[in-house]
């Protein structure tokens, strides 16, 4: 009758121990299952001031400088955000000696796609002078196209100021440009009129 109870008691303890392992286990995969499902749009990594440097055949193209810039790569669409402002410098090689710019109180970079995007008092300076200031651009690197549909203030080289109500349209490297429901002051005099071909 010993042996008997003895035998029982330890199947019982085997049988107990098998539940608590089940057990131990199915709560394992459900917290595995939870932490699946966790976020993962948060800065990757945190730069302080950043200087990144594209470069095509050895020949600087962009430099953009920020005071501080997050990588989002965790997530499939990766992007990196410069919230406290960035400034791009973007150079021809024509004119390697004076870049354009772009200056912004926020930017946004997608980097699969080479999709920028420049918020809160965007100011553009061109390799020839001329100066844009409006509240939102976006370049597509890949079309080579920069456009908005804010209000452009446009300042050209010899004094001439535009408003673009309804935005614009150009080239990245601003040598073809299109503004949408004009107004301004433009000085006439210093403007080249094309003259009917006799």
């Amino acid at each position: 009758m010993n042996l008997i109870s003895h035998k029982a008691f330890k199947n019982i303890a085997y049988l107990l121990s098998c539940a608590i392992f089940f057990i131990l286990t199915s709560c394992e995969e459900d917290l595995t299952k939870v932490k699946g499902n966790d976020n993962k749009n948060f800065p990757s990594q945190v730069i302080h001031n950043a200087v990144i440097i594209q470069r095509d055949s050895g020949f600087i193209t962009l430099k953009a400088t920020a005071p501080i810039i997050e990588k989002y790569e965790l997530i499939d669409s990766q992007y990196t955000v410069a919230r406290k402002g960035m400034r791009i410098e973007f150079f021809d090689k024509k004119k390697p000696k004076n870049p354009g710019n772009i200056t912004a109180k926020f930017a946004k970079i997608y980097d699969y796609k080479k999709f920028y995007e420049a918020r809160g008092n965007v100011k553009i300076l061109t390799s020839d002078g001329q100066r844009f200031a409006t509240q939102s651009v976006f370049w597509d690197q890949n079309k080579k196209r920069i456009y908005t549909r804010d209000t452009v203030y446009a300042t050209m080289e010899d004094g001439s100021t535009m408003v673009h109500a309804n935005g614009m349209t150009a080239k990245d490297d601003f040598s073809e440009y299109k503004f949408f429901n004009n107004s301004g002051d433009l000085d006439v005099s210093k403007t080249q009129i094309a003259q009917p071909k006799p």
